[in-house]
């Protein structure tokens, strides 16, 4: 019952019926038999999409051209589906579908959500939208072939003066050279990862900020990390994703659309289903 006092749904009932007897209409208005209309309208589409194309108007003997092949996919759509061609065609069904389906699809994307029920959207379906925690470092590299044996020793040397200078500074120069940044800002774990290598990511996000250490081992070699601050997971407020909350909005309303439509519709049909046997669907797999 709650359902049935949507005014989406008697909207959508409402298009459905209009494009219901549309479709009627026109098909009648053009079967007459033995007679293809060629309209004005017809004309003024077929010259639209020639000049759409090459960017010019068609020639007298192009638009020619264009209404000769119009009436002929006219006379083989006609004789084709006098033929039933169009039946038990999974291509021609699912084109069908979704021509159908652009009703709903049409009405909703008119509808413009409130600033009020995209707050609500966005804090009912939180986990879409939530900013992942990100941190900005910054950090030292020691590329263990250049210190060999040595490498321990020099990393805890460098680890031990960075420490007490409790800053962090222009380190670099106590490191070696690197191709990649010494400082990163706002980064995601997934980053991190990509970037350095899931161990490296996973140690680092869990270091307090405020202060080097290390070493950390990553796919590149031995490096001190300065973790200048996290900022953890939240809820972003609407004014930062409004964009794409809209979007989810709309997308959950053309679903709920389409089942109220479907559903509406289904109630005019009965719909049997017989039997299969489970041997027969595993010699079709």
């Amino acid at each position: 019952m709650k359902i049935i006092r949507e005014p989406l749904f008697h909207f959508l009932l409402l298009g459905a019926a209009i494009f219901a007897v549309y479709g009627v209409a026109t098909r009648h208005k053009n079967d007459k038999p033995g007679q293809v209309l060629v309209t004005q309208g017809t004309i003024e589409n077929l010259v639209t999409g020639f000049a759409r194309t090459w960017q010019r108007p068609p020639t007298e003997e192009e638009l020619q051209g264009l209404i000769r092949d119009y009436v002929r996919e006219e006379v083989a759509y006609r004789e084709a589906l006098a033929l039933g061609l169009d039946r038990d065609d999974m291509i021609v069904r699912r084109r069908l579908q979704q021509k159908f389906e652009f009703l709903s699809d049409e009405i909703t994307s008119r509808i413009e959500p409130s600033d009020t029920e995209l707050q609500h959207f966005l804090e009912a379906h939180s986990t879409l939208f939530q900013f992942e925690p990100v941190l900005s470092f910054r950090q030292v590299y020691f590329n263990p072939q250049l210190h060999s044996e040595n490498t321990a020793r020099d990393v805890a040397r460098v680890l031990d003066s960075l420490q007490r200078s409790r800053s962090p500074g222009n380190a670099t120069r106590l490191g070696d050279p690197f191709l990649l940044a010494e400082s990163f800002e706002n980064v995601s774990l997934a980053d991190v990862k990509k970037t350095f290598g899931g161990k490296f990511a996973s140690v680092i996000f869990a270091l307090p900020a405020g202060n080097w250490q290390g070493p950390i081992q990553s796919g590149y070699g031995v490096h001190l990390v300065f973790v200048v601050k996290h900022t953890n997971s939240h809820l972003p407020s609407l004014a930062e994703v409004r964009d794409q909350v809209r979007r989810e909005w709309l997308n959950q309303k053309r679903k709920e659309a389409s089942d109220q439509l479907y559903g509406s519709l289904l109630k005019r049909y009965t719909v049997k289903i017989e039997p299969f046997e489970q041997q027969k669907i595993a010699q079709v797999q």
